[in-house]
């Protein structure tokens, strides 16, 4: 006898197959993996390669072992295995993506109950494991990119770290000039593999826009969010509405801001479903990001704005609800009409109650 399983709410449907979306995901990444290559060399490449297939065989050693149906043919555990990988320092030593991967795909992922049921994003749960881990590798040390010596008059690019522009400019180490933001736009700094490229992101946010697998207002909130509040804030601190919309223009070329809001607020199973919902998902996302950024230890705040409101978002689905009764616009909508029906011996008719 066949059995019907019901999780808990909010439902809903979509029109793709989860295999295709994730499809999707992947193609939509695949400029950042290349980019990420051709700046960093074959080791960025090996990272991705490495932390794909890794999630993918800790995700089937896992349904295995609890006795699951094997499927990883859904394309959901190399998705989070290429995002991992993308926002890891190019350098990263191999055995430690695997342990990253090994923490986002059972410990944030699998022991949750699998894909849909987990409340934190499995990549960035895995980068925060190496962020807190191994903080030398993961926080301070970053490869600089080929080609860019005549910028950074660095020599033998392939073997200089340096710190991220968001590290500089936090430590007063840079001031950013108008040569420097098309560098940060096309994506010629030191950050990790798959964010340092703005160019490229913005075109994957509109193939998947058009591809219809994301929605726009969760990452549109966070960005906007995250510009208006370093924009006042920066204007207010030098007196100068021309020094806030410099500030502005960094922090929205630099750091992992717009790679967090193209594939990590849209993740389907950690952000709200209702459309409320996402917009004060990303609104609580940009403004954890300025205030991390501007206040806070560290220089970037996306992944910690990200996973703190990851644990919101259950509650943000239950008190964005439309309240049952009521129209989209809040209007309510008509009451049925009362059917009662009476029965005899001999016919059965309808009455309407009025």
């Amino acid at each position: 006898m066949s059995q019907i399983h019901i999780s808990s709410s909010p439902h809903f449907t979509l029109g793709s197959s989860t295999q295709k979306i994730m499809l999707c995901v992947l193609i939509a990444m695949l400029p950042e993996v290349a980019y990420g290559t051709y700046l960093f060399g074959l080791h960025a490449l090996a990272v991705v390669l490495v932390s794909a297939a890794g999630c993918i065989v800790f995700e089937a050693l896992f349904q295995i072992l609890t006795k699951q149906k094997v499927v990883v043919s859904n394309l959901s555990a190399a998705v989070s295995g290429v995002l991992l990988a993308l926002v890891l320092p190019p350098s990263t030593p191999l055995w430690m993506v695997l342990c990253g991967d090994l923490v986002a795909v059972v410990i944030a992922k699998g022991l949750f109950g699998g894909i849909g049921s987990n409340v934190f994003n499995p990549a960035l749960t895995g980068r925060a494991f190496l962020f807190i881990s191994f903080p030398a590798a993961i926080g301070s040390s970053w490869t600089l990119p080929k080609g860019v010596d005549a910028v950074t008059s660095a020599t033998n690019a392939d073997a200089v770290s340096s710190a991220t522009v968001l590290s500089q400019i936090k430590s007063g180490a840079l001031v950013p000039s108008k040569s420097d933001w098309l560098d940060f736009f096309i994506g010629t700094k030191a950050g990790c593999i798959g964010e340092t490229s703005v160019m490229l992101l913005l075109a994957s946010f509109l193939f998947l826009l058009i591809t219809r697998i994301i929605d726009w207002r969760a990452p549109l909130a966070m960005i906007a969010t995250a510009a208006l509040s370093t924009f006042i804030y920066s204007s207010a601190s030098a007196a100068s509405f021309m020094a806030g919309a410099k500030d502005t223009l960094t922090a929205l070329l630099t750091g992992g801001l717009v790679f967090g809001a193209v594939f990590m607020v849209t993740d389907y199973a950690t952000t709200p479903v209702t459309k409320p919902g996402r917009l004060v998902f990303g609104f609580g996302c940009g403004l954890i990001t300025f205030l991390i950024r501007n206040f806070g230890g560290y220089p970037e705040g996306v992944m910690f704005s990200i996973l703190i409101m990851n644990a919101v978002a259950p509650f943000l689905n239950n008190l964005t609800q439309r309240m049952y009764g009521y129209g989209k616009k809040g209007h309510r909508l008509p009451e049925p009409k009362k059917i009662v029906q009476t029965f005899d011996l001999t016919s059965a008719r309808e009455e309407e109650v009025k």
